[in-house]
């Protein structure tokens, strides 16, 4: 499950979308976020899909790299869409079991929060496929630039999601590797019940939590040895310039905002017959 977590890592390709300015791809992901809440019907969410298929196709980055993403925490989506079954009310009810009831609207709700939790979660993973953890936080730096005239430290707070992002593989392929040494020894890691699953790991935490730590000592003697400091005034080897590219990204995602208003608007009249169950409300 672990060789699933795609998150910070980068997929190194020559395509439309590497070549977008960080910021508007930043930018994109919190709108494209946006929009998927905002959609209130099937038509909407099908918009939304299309639109991703399509980034995913101009990225060149494989769509198997991008599913990868979804399956290391797909049973945490379906938990999550699964307890809106029960949660959510309507008026076509289908099964009654004592105080639970099962509507026909909270199957429906759940399948569109499921489908809409996927897409945000590939939409995250195309962005760092396609972005290096440095053009990340220079992008984060400068969108929050402002705050530094309220002397919020914006260039520590890039630094520590650079770091971040930077270990996130790192301490993947460590926890494997103790996975690997746990189980040449005789550990088991799929037998058993959630109880001693869960107690297995222990065995994997605590080696994993030194190395950690280790690493960060490192890191800091290595910084310290630079002479590195946050406060000074730094300048940039490479400086982000925003280009027709990044004009027309913004375009297209204009158009696609203001599609899934119009179809949030009209949704019931481009299929009357199935309103009731292409439309949430």
């Amino acid at each position: 499950m672990l060789k699933d977590v795609t998150f910070g890592q980068y997929y190194p390709v020559e395509s439309f979308v590497h070549r977008l300015d960080p910021r508007v791809k930043l930018l994109g992901l919190i709108a494209y976020i946006v929009m998927l809440f905002v959609a209130k019907s099937f038509y909407s969410l099908a918009l939304g899909a299309l639109v991703l298929a399509f980034v995913i196709t101009v990225s060149g980055v494989p769509a198997k790299s991008v599913f990868r993403s979804v399956r290391g925490i797909l049973f945490l989506l379906a938990f999550t869409s699964l307890l809106n079954v029960f949660f959510h009310g309507g008026e076509m009810l289908l099964a009654e079991w004592g105080i639970i009831k099962i509507y026909v609207e909270g199957i429906i709700f759940a399948i569109f929060l499921m489908f809409r939790l996927v897409f945000i979660v590939m939409a995250s993973a195309i962005l760092t496929l396609t972005t290096t953890p440095v053009s990340l936080t220079d992008a984060f730096e400068s969108l929050l630039f402002p705050l530094t005239l309220i002397k919020v430290p914006v260039h520590v707070f890039a630094l520590i999601m650079s770091i971040a992002l930077r270990f996130i593989p790192t301490l993947m392929d460590e926890t494997n590797r103790i996975i690997n040494a746990q189980k040449a020894r005789g550990a088991d890691f799929e037998s058993g019940n959630i109880f001693k699953r869960v107690r297995a790991i222990v065995p994997i935490l605590i080696p994993l939590i030194i190395s950690a730590l280790r690493r960060a000592d490192e890191l800091g003697d290595a910084m310290d040895a630079r002479c590195y400091s946050g406060a000074t005034k730094r300048t940039k080897y490479k400086k982000l310039r925003f280009g027709w590219r990044d004009a027309v990204a913004v375009l297209v995602l204009a158009v696609l905002i203001a599609g899934v208003i119009l179809l949030n608007i009209y949704a019931a009249a481009i299929w009357p017959a199935a309103a009731p169950y292409m439309v949430i409300s």
